[in-house]
């Protein structure tokens, strides 16, 4: 997986890198699979993004990525889980969770729906808010 993800990541920086060269704030979203990526991406290069949303899905904690304490500092964050997910295993939803919250640096927003694997109404209203704030203050 380490691989993989980093062969991904750096071609869609490569991408990135073409529309939306350095200094223009990008924002990260990524649901379940896409989450691992958004938080790869974001984990890799925190200076480069905006900041990241890590809706019902889990960090990429073995692929290689730097998950060390501070590693977020000042790159907000957006995590959002559902309370019954029974697709992304409980154990990584709990690592976010905790990393995010205890260990990464970020400024977080987070939220927990009633609910399993599946984006809520009021999550999409929450992160509207936190993605303009975000991009107002880059």
């Amino acid at each position: 997986m380490a691989e993989s993800l980093a062969q991904t990541m750096a071609w869609f920086c490569t991408w990135l890198d073409g529309i939306a060269p350095a200094g223009r704030p990008v924002v990260l979203v990524g649901f379940s699979g896409g989450a691992a990526f958004a938080g790869g991406l974001v984990l890799s290069d925190p200076q480069r993004f905006a900041g990241a949303a890590i809706l019902y899905g889990t960090l990429p904690f073995d692929a290689g990525v730097p998950v060390t304490a501070g590693r977020l500092s000042g790159t907000p964050m957006f995590v959002g889980h559902g309370e019954t997910d029974t697709v992304i295993p409980a154990e990584l939803l709990g690592r976010t969770w905790a990393y995010l919250h205890d260990e990464s640096g970020a400024p977080l927003r987070a939220r927990r729906d009633p609910g399993g694997h599946a984006v809520t109404e009021a999550t999409v209203t929450e992160l509207a808010a936190w993605v303009t704030q975000v991009t107002a203050e880059g």
